[in-house]
């Protein structure tokens, strides 16, 4: 890195350098490098069943390789990369930040898009393509921040560890969870860590409201084994597996789970209420979330734990009962809940079907206090004067799962401006993902002042 220092408040304006060449913004580059990442088919069905992620994880090292920044990829399976580099900053003795992403995404129907998912096309301001949102677009931004401080010489106050992951979107097996188990030390200076699901707005009721992800619920994905006797589909069959597993699944997925507020929802909720002159309490809930239109979709499911069937597979054919019939599901835990989860759903199960774990990861809880939490407000109060920021928690999960085995407290940070008419959440695995541009260019400016004084 060169001593260059230009004026970090200005993050999207170019800056020369000695020669007199222009230096590009970051904000200049991100869409550029949102949409080629998007073009990198890394589908992932699960089970190391996936479009490798090693092609994109090559385009980044090049992307950081340009401006001379070194960076190591590791495969946990022939093709299932993932990358890492380091920054140093200015401050050697404070703790290392984890700034990570993803470059893995769920599968896409083309038959079901508007456009070619990984054509990246850009139309009415949006970028289109699986990825737009889970998460090609931070990794861009991400990469574009990146290559600015680097170009320009300017040093975050300490060590950023740059970490893009395989094998999110199937729980990390490949990905953050291999990394974590296998090279411990790239990451054990680190304390805190940023990612995805944060930092993007709501209007509520004419306030601009950024979320900041401070809690996530847990993952317990099981699988219901049952166990019957064979035979004819003509017979009598008192024993037959398809009925045990089907009364299992029934009881499992209409279970009434108890409302028992993390306290991020409580926060958000309390806000909402602050806000909106909507009364807090226990039932005005409905009302409150309604006020976050889509964004209940993300909020709703964290008030209680959650037990979601989501395949059935069994037999062979129509006049053979077969002699086993499974199920999985998608269990998502409250903080402190995952052991009363899983007797509960134990003794829904009932005495004849097994139930398997196939995996699970932690639940989630970090401070909304601290300088990285105030960077995060100051940094987007700088770009949107008179917004508020709150806490939230995710009923989804992340790679910071994974981190937090090594004490790393993950926050959810990938700020977007986003305009009123788009339904954010659905975007998330959804059909006709896409992103605003400009909340793609805001989000990087957003970014370009935080991580430099987180």
């Amino acid at each position: 890195m060169t001593s260059q220092t230009p004026d970090p408040s200005s993050p999207q304006s170019t800056a020369q350098q000695d020669t007199g060449a222009q230096i590009p913004s970051a904000e200049s580059e991100v869409v550029g490098i949102c949409r080629e990442l998007i073009r990198f088919d890394t589908q992932n069905w699960g089970g190391n069943t996936a479009r490798p992620e090693r092609p994109a994880a090559e385009r980044i090292a090049e992307w950081f390789t340009e401006v001379g920044l070194d960076s190591e990829i590791f495969e946990s399976s022939p093709g299932r990369a993932s990358l890492v580099a380091r920054i140093p900053g200015s401050d050697p003795g404070l703790p290392a930040l984890v700034v990570h992403g993803h470059t893995d995404v769920v599968p896409a129907d083309a038959a079901e898009w508007a456009v070619d998912p990984f054509s990246a096309e850009e139309r009415d301001g949006l970028i289109w393509g699986r990825g737009a949102v889970d998460m090609k677009d931070m990794d861009a931004m991400i990469i574009a921040v990146v290559r600015n401080y680097l170009r320009t010489g300017l040093r975050p106050r300490r060590d950023l560890i740059i970490a893009f992951f395989a094998d999110e979107e199937a729980g990390g097996t490949y990905g953050a969870r291999w990394m974590v188990e296998n090279h411990p030390h790239l990451f054990t200076d680190a304390t805190e860590a940023v990612s995805e699901v944060g930092g993007y707005s709501v209007d509520l009721r004419g306030q601009r409201v950024y979320l900041v992800q401070t809690a996530e619920k847990g993952i317990a994905w099981l699988k219901l084994v049952a166990r019957g006797t064979a035979g004819h589909g003509s017979q009598i069959n008192e024993d037959n597996p398809v009925t045990k597993l089907a009364a299992a699944v029934a009881r499992i997925g209409a279970h009434a789970w108890p409302e028992q507020l993390p306290q991020a929802t409580e926060d958000l909720l309390r806000g909402v209420s602050d806000i909106t002159g909507v009364p807090f309490g226990a039932e005005t809930y409905p009302e409150l979330l309604a006020e976050l239109g889509s964004v209940a979709k993300f909020v709703g499911a964290t008030l209680r734990n959650t037990s979601n069937p989501s395949l059935l597979s069994a037999g062979y054919k129509h006049n053979v009962i077969p002699s086993t019939a499974e199920a999985l599901i998608d269990c998502r835990t409250l903080p402190g809940e995952h052991d009363a989860l899983m007797r509960t759903v134990r003794e829904l199960a009932g005495s004849d079907v097994e139930v398997l774990t196939e995996i699970e990861a932690p639940a989630l809880e970090a401070p909304f206090s601290g300088r990285l939490v105030d960077t995060m407000t100051t940094s987007l109060l700088a770009e949107d004067p008179g917004a508020r920021v709150l806490p939230y928690t995710l009923s989804g999960g992340t790679d910071n799962k994974s981190l937090a085995a090594l004490g790393i407290h993950g926050y959810g940070f990938a700020p977007l401006r986003l305009t009123g008419d788009l339904d954010f959440p659905a975007m998330f695995h959804g059909v006709d993902e896409r992103v605003p541009v400009s909340a793609l260019t805001f989000g990087t400016r957003v970014l370009h002042r935080f991580l430099l004084e987180a």
